[in-house]
Order: C-alpha cells, then structure tokens, then sequence
C-alpha cells in the first residue's frame, strides 16, 4: 500500500515526521519512507519537499501507524494539522481526539483489506 502524508508548513516537518517514523521500530519494519517534492511553481528555483512518502508491506498496521502520527505531533511547538492519503481516501488530523484517531485507523484498515481484496 502507498500513503502520502502532507503536514503544513512543508520540509522541515517532514524531515522531522520522516525521522520520528524511521525510528519507530513497528513503523520502521513495515513500511518505507521517502520525501518527495512537487513541480516548481513560476519563479521557484528548485522543487518543495512536501509530501512524505510511505510504502507498506506485510504486518503494517494502522493502529502503529496513527498512534506514530500523534505522537510525533505532539512533540510539535505549533502542532500541525496532518493529511493523510490513500488513493481518493484523506484522513485529515486535527486535534487527535480518541475519535478522530478512530476513525483515522479504521479508514487505514479498510484501504488495507481494500488491497488484500484486489
């Protein structure tokens, strides 16, 4: 499975996002992690990081995965919002309520039985 995971303000969190989950040992043996940058707009002289690329394999698992996520966010001065995408899914967490990780996780779930299903 392909994630692509947006934080605003761009790079710098993503750098952070990238180490917190390589460094994480349920993340780190289940998925593969890369930053990958757009087309430079007009005027731009190189291409933004702004996108955290994850490539999952066997025993990934959302739960790890979300709970990964909020707590790298909470280590965060101004604790940015975090797009998560899978295909046409967006999980957007904002506030990390024990609900809205719920519902993060079991949208996770459901891409992943939607990949096992194909």
């Amino acid at each position: 499975m392909r994630l692509e995971v947006h934080v605003e303000p761009g790079a710098g969190e993503l750098r952070s996002l990238q180490g917190w989950l390589r460094s994480d040992p349920d993340v780190r043996r289940s998925a593969v992690t890369e930053l990958r940058g757009s087309a430079p707009r007009p005027g731009d002289m190189g291409t933004a990081l702004d996108v955290l690329q994850l490539v999952t394999g066997n025993g990934w698992s959302a739960a790890s995965f979300v709970l990964a996520l909020v707590a790298w966010r909470q280590t965060r001065p101004q604790r940015p919002q975090v797009e998560i995408r899978r295909g046409d899914t967006v999980i957007v967490l904002t506030d990390c309520s024990p609900e809205e990780i719920e519902r993060a996780t079991r949208a996770l779930d459901a891409a992943t039985d939607e990949d096992r299903d194909a």
